[in-house]
């Protein structure tokens, strides 16, 4: 066994290729093993191993940097450089995370749960290296789908211009190599790397322009044949125009080829791009099958790929998709588009329905809101089904293109709220703060799954502009379903449970908090009000007045970033109308990032229990001014 000895990247350096490839075989047993017990990122990862052991081969990590796009894919990474005795404690609270994470270790040198940052992130490492006058390797890894990020072509525009020695690895897993193009392909990346061919170019330029009167002529004819032969011959024409020196394609998993093409490109001067193919789930057939379904994996059997999956009621995402396909059934204006994500959103069953009417834009969140203001402006009503993590991507796009033009454009908001194991990367707590603040848009979210499927009518019905309904990346309640689907009176609110005195405002999964709280509270003899603000924007002032009038003393509960979402909403609204007697405490997120996690636990860190809503409320009710107030 040698997986045992690596402590540190600089351990593998004494080994020879053939145990490399020992080893490579050791990780994805060991990957395989404790991920069937924790969950993770399994298929994108064992795509990546014989690249990951290479790279840690070929350069000094953390001297040189390496860069990993989105860095779900670093769990080879993170065994080479000491962490393999915590994958027990992968993606669980105070362990390993799922992430590249810069607090782990000095070999994590940028962390990012988005994609399309690790070239813009390069570039800016490469460009303090120089001006520090240093000499380590830049090195960005980057994939075939987050390169469809028009970050990600920012970033190679200016790296064209600029000339930094950095190197991008495209790892490409969509792609195979051809074998009867492949030898051609290995024979042009090591001519063009190779030092003597690009100093004897250069040389050769450099004798042509001395020839009095018709050297400069003859130079420029000699580009012309160059760039000529480049178009026929080269697959990765498009990166050399923008300023990049391509290699390859090389086979990802051919450890000897990837050690001789990193070589290559440390020959070559300026930006290098190595094109390196690989097969994602590599090792593990299930994984290979199908490996969108595993890319993020729940705890599975080994032998049989099964997955184990607690029994209980489907994901709110799954009741979305199942209503998207009825409501598009009766309204055939109806398009879906998500952002690369048709699985994550639970579009897959609308897909095999309607596939004209489904558009997948790759991750360019940007683009697909955009793309929805055009649509919904041309006639058509477009879901724009999205995590609420990734809709940060695409702000100025909502701000700009779809509210300020005031189009129909309908927003399905997943994740929204704490989300679990992926941790402070991926928590929808920040949509509703930004948002609420924008003219023209309605916000609305759900007490449970039926309640969805009525505001999924609200929206599709509502014709005045932009509207959205937010929901978490849990289990539904388990209600019964309507039939018959009816639209929310828009700004209205629902009062659940009468209290005398105390009321608690909420939505969603915190709905079920409150009234869990205000039962206990019974007990103790305080009767506590529960209403479901299930519209975000526009509150229901009416209610909020009424509630203000009979002194009820009210907490605003969420699971949203207290800085700007319901409660600074309430807040806002009371000092307006210039309600002096309104009387409001917050229980919201705090100024802080939630790492990760199972959500029990995360929302114990911050205070969203129903503990802590039954201990703000008897020190409430403690204080000396309360008073038994009239009924709510």
């Amino acid at each position: 066994m040698l997986l045992p000895h690596i402590k540190q990247p600089g351990d593998l350096k004494s080994l020879s290729v053939e145990e490399l490839a020992s080893l490579a075989e050791e990780i994805r047993s060991f990957l395989i093993e404790k991920l069937s017990v924790t969950g993770g990122h399994l298929a994108s990862n064992l795509g990546v191993v014989e690249l990951t052991i290479a790279l840690h081969y070929c350069y000094n990590s953390p001297k040189d940097k390496m860069i990993y796009d989105v860095g779900h894919q670093a769990y080879v990474h993170k065994i080479l450089t000491g962490r393999m005795d915590r994958f027990d404690t992968l993606r669980q609270r105070d362990g390993l995370c799922g992430f590249v994470k810069r607090s782990e270790s000095e070999h994590d040198v940028w962390e990012a749960g988005h994609s399309s940052t690790s070239l813009s992130a390069a570039m800016g490492m490469a460009l303090a290296r120089d001006l520090k006058g240093e000499d380590n390797k830049v090195i960005a890894m980057i994939g075939d789908g987050a390169l469809t990020g028009g970050m990600a072509f920012e970033a190679l525009n200016h790296i064209g211009h600029e000339r930094k020695n950095l190197m991008v690895i495209l790892n490409d897993n969509e792609m195979s190599i051809a074998p009867n193009v492949g030898a051609m392909h290995n024979y042009l990346s090591k001519i063009r790397s190779d030092r003597h061919y690009l100093r004897a170019k250069d040389e050769l330029e450099v004798l042509l322009k001395k020839i009095p009167a018709i050297g400069g002529k003859l130079a420029k004819s000699a580009g012309r044949v160059k760039d000529s032969l480049k178009y026929m011959m080269v697959p990765g024409v498009l990166f050399e125009e923008l300023g990049l020196t391509y290699l390859g394609p090389v086979d990802g998993h051919d450890l000897p080829k990837l050690i001789e093409t990193f070589q290559q490109a440390d020959n070559v001067t300026g930006p290098v791009l190595v094109h390196v193919v690989t097969t994602k789930g590599k090792g593990y057939k299930p994984a290979e099958a199908d490996s969108h379904k595993w890319h993020g994996i729940s705890p599975y059997k080994i032998e049989s790929g099964q997955v184990l999956k607690a029994v209980g009621n489907p994901m709110y995402t799954e009741i979305f998709g199942r209503t998207l396909i009825e409501l598009a059934e009766q309204d055939e204006r109806i398009v879906a588009v998500t952002p690369a994500m048709p699985g994550g959103s639970g579009l897959v069953p609308f897909s095999k329905e309607f596939p004209s009417r489904m558009i997948d834009v790759g991750i360019a969140e940007q683009h697909a809101a955009t793309m929805c203001a055009a649509l919904a402006m041309e006639g058509l009503k477009p879901v724009f089904a999205v995590y609420s993590t990734f809709m940060q991507r695409a702000y100025d796009q909502i701000v700009h293109d779809i509210c300020r033009h005031n189009v129909n454009v309908m927003f399905a908001i997943d994740r929204a709220g704490f989300v679990g194991a992926d941790g402070e990367t991926h928590h929808g707590v920040f949509d509703v703060a930004f948002l609420r603040h924008i003219p023209n848009l309605v916000l609305m979210m759900p007490k449970d799954e039926n309640e969805l499927r009525h505001m999924m009518k609200t929206a599709l019905d509502y014709e005045d502009g932009p509207i959205a309904y937010r929901y978490p990346r849990v289990n539904v309640v388990g209600v019964p379903l309507d039939k018959e689907l009816q639209a929310i009176s828009i700004g209205s609110w629902e009062l659940l449970r009468k209290g005398e005195g105390f009321a608690v405002i909420a939505s969603g999964p915190m709905l079920q908090v409150a009234t869990e709280a205000a039962e206990a509270m019974k007990r103790e003899g305080l009767q506590v009000g529960v209403v479901n603000a299930r519209f975000l924007k526009p509150l229901d002032e009416d209610m909020l007045r009424e509630l203000a009038r009979q002194h009820t003393k009210l907490i605003v509960l969420e699971e949203a970033s207290e800085a700007g979402s319901l409660g600074s909403a309430v807040l806002e609204f009371y000092a307006k109308a210039e309600i002096q007697e309104a009387q409001v405490r917050l229980m919201g997120i705090p100024d802080l990032f939630v790492e990760h996690g199972s959500i029990k636990e995360q929302r114990a860190e911050v205070g969203l229990t129903i503990e802590d809503v039954c201990l703000k409320l008897r020190k409430w009710a403690a204080e000396p001014a309360y008073g038994m107030g009239q009924s709510v």
